[in-house]
Formats: structure tokens, C-alpha cells, sequence
């Protein structure tokens, strides 16, 4: 016996999706726009502070794009201090690897997994959201081999807690061409994070779609803070004063491009208490305003935030509400942005 899998349905290869669901000249600018205001942020040329701003996951296009409306409308009253970018994340990490696992596993939640279908959904509302809104977003990095069918629409990467130390990840991070957060991991290890961002930011040569291919290396890789889970399940943050101190002596010791800090107000620094992000985001900003070096260390904040507050069990029905982890509502989330623009 050979391999136990089932081979369901061939995949269109990212190029012929690209081609059968093509951008436009007008994505392609606002992109490269974009691609340039990122770059000039977490290479020092631009102090505003990032927001990585939406859903825990973008479960249904006519609620993230409603979302992602009412953001565009705040955008333009805070660009002068913050620059956004939206979480659109379509694949979902399970810590057992069972359950919802994003919209390119299941287009609709409430039917079966359907891959064929969920990889032209999540291009399809990616391109929906650069021609109506004008932003470009970030996706989770769930499945490195997946990058391609999105590369040409996203402006974010974000390597996960149970990600970070793959070799996979680290390698194809080095060749995406925009910034890649690399998360400190579920037991909260710095250096593995510190690790996997010099991997990310060295040059690789590596088979990839078929081919071997070599990178010269990601300088905006980056490192996120999103708290950790001791032996016993309990979470601890670490997004405190001290642990940015420590961040920024590894970068030192390292030598890496670029130091910069993401924090994820969210997971184990707020222990999945949604509401304390609120809270958490202004304790990291009051950090930031106590030294000059961690204000230009800190570059932005991660938080989770969709049209209702809190979460739901698939099928319970509350439009813009989320059926993975517990977010911010809409009223909250325009009060926070407004308040971190005036401290930013």
C-alpha cells in the first residue's frame, strides 16, 4: 500500500487561478502603494504606528466586506498616525485538527469541506476587498505551499504560535517580499521567534512548487508577541515593559534588519478575554511613550475585532460575529483606533 489519502479533485495550480481570476491595473498600484508604506514603516522612514486590525477569521465575504467598509470610512480620519491593515485570515490553525478550519476549507461553515471551491472564494473576496475598499490585507501563513494563489493581493504574512518553528515556514518567509511577523511560540520561547526571524531574513535555496528556487532572505520578517501557555494550560502575557526590553536586547544580539515588535493584544496576553484588549493596547502604547527606543522598537498592534462583539457556535446565526475566538465589536474597535490615533 502506497499512501492512505483519497485524491478528491485536481486543484487549479496558483498560476492558472491567477490567470482564470486575474487583477487589474488599478489592484496592481494600490498594492504596490501599499507594499511601499509597509516597507517604509518597519524600515524607520515612517513612524505611524501599524494596526493589524479584523476578524479572528474572515468567515463570510458579506459581513468582512461590511466590516472592512466601515474601516475604510476610520481609515481616512487616522492615516495621518496609524496605517491599517486588515486581518482577513482564511485558514484557521486547530489545536486538535478538528472543527472549522477557515474559508478555504469551507466556503460556507455550515456545509462540508470543499478546498476547490474555498481557494477561488478566498481569492475572490481578497481582490473584492483591494477594489472596493483600497486595502491591501493579511493572511496567516498557515500553509506555506498556499502563498501563490494570494501573493499578488496580500500586504501582510503572519507566521503562528505552532508555525514558527517549521523549517518550511522560515524558508518561504525569506521569499514572499512583504512583511512576515513571526509569532513567539505557544511555550513562549524568544529565541525560537528570534530564530525563526534570521532564518527568515537569510537567503534560502529550497524545493518549492516543483521547482528549486532560491530567496535572498526577507529584512521586514519580524517578531509578534502574543503571550504563552505554561506546562500546566495557564496563560501568561508578554507584552509588559520588560518583556519589550528583552525583545529588543535579542535583536541586538542577533544583529537582525529591521528590529521590530508586533504585539497581539489578543490569545494568551489577553488569556482569550477579548474585551482586555482594549486595555492591553493602551498598556502597550503607554510603554511606547515611556522610552524613545521601545516607541521605535513597538511598530504596531494586533488585534481581533469583527461586527459584533464576543463569539458564537457555528450556525447560531448572528450576522458579523465570530465563530472562532471572541472579538471586539464594531463600537469598541472605532473608540479604541480613534483613541490609539490621538496617542500614536
Amino acid at each position: 500500500m502506497d499512501m492512505q489519502m483519497e485524491f478528491l479533485r485536481k486543484i487549479p495550480e496558483p498560476e492558472a487561478l491567477k490567470e482564470r481570476f486575474p487583477v487589474d491595473d488599478s489592484i496592481r498600484r494600490v498594492k504596490q502603494a501599499r507594499d511601499a508604506e509597509l516597507t517604509a514603516l518597519f524600515t524607520g522612514k515612517d513612524d505611524r504606528l501599524l494596526l493589524v486590525v479584523g476578524p479572528c477569521s474572515a468567515d463570510r465575504e458579506d459581513a468582512v466586506l461590511e466590516y472592512m467598509e466601515r474601516l475604510a470610512k476610520l481609515r481616512d480620519r487616522v492615516s495621518q498616525r496609524l496605517l491599517i491593515v486588515p486581518r482577513v485570515y482564511t485558514n484557521k490553525p486547530r489545536t486538535k485538527g478538528t472543527g472549522y478550519k477557515g474559508m478555504l476549507h469551507q466556503p460556507d461553515p455550515e456545509k462540508g469541506e470543499n478546498l476547490f471551491a474555498g481557494v477561488i472564494a478566498i481569492r475572490e473576496m481578497h481582490a473584492r476587498i483591494v477594489r472596493e475598499t483600497g486595502f491591501t490585507c493579511a493572511e496567516e501563513m498557515l500553509y506555506p505551499e498556499n502563498h501563490r494563489y494570494l501573493s499578488d493581493l496580500l500586504a501582510y504574512v503572519a507566521v503562528g504560535a505552532r508555525s514558527v518553528e517549521n523549517q518550511g515556514h522560515r524558508i518561504v518567509a525569506s521569499g514572499i517580499g512583504i512583511p512576515a511577523g513571526m509569532k513567539n511560540p505557544t511555550a513562549g520561547d524568544l529565541t525560537v521567534m528570534m530564530n525563526s526571524i534570521a532564518a527568515a531574513q537569510s537567503p534560502q535555496e529550497f524545493i518549492y512548487a516543483g521547482w528549486e528556487v532560491v530567496t535572498h532572505g526577507n529584512p521586514l520578517a519580524h517578531a509578534i508577541l502574543r503571550g504563552y501557555v505554561d506546562n500546566f494550560g495557564r496563560n501568561h502575557p508578554n507584552y509588559h515593559y520588560e518583556d519589550l526590553e528583552a525583545v529588543g536586547a535579542l535583536y541586538e544580539s542577533y544583529k537582525l534588519a529591521n528590529p521590530a515588535v508586533i504585539v497581539d493584544v489578543n490569545h494568551s496576553n489577553s488569556g482569550k478575554r477579548y474585551l482586555e484588549q482594549i486595555r492591553i493596547a493602551k498598556d502597550v502604547m503607554h510603554s511606547r511613550k515611556v522610552e524613545p527606543h521601545i516607541r521605535r522598537l513597538v511598530k504596531g498592534l494586533m488585534i481581533e475585532s469583527y461586527l459584533e462583539d464576543g463569539n458564537q457556535k457555528i450556525g447560531d446565526g448572528r450576522y458579523g460575529c465570530s465563530i472562532t475566538d471572541p472579538c471586539l465589536g464594531w463600537e469598541k474597535t472605532e473608540r479604541l483606533i480613534l483613541d490609539l490615533a490621538e496617542e500614536a
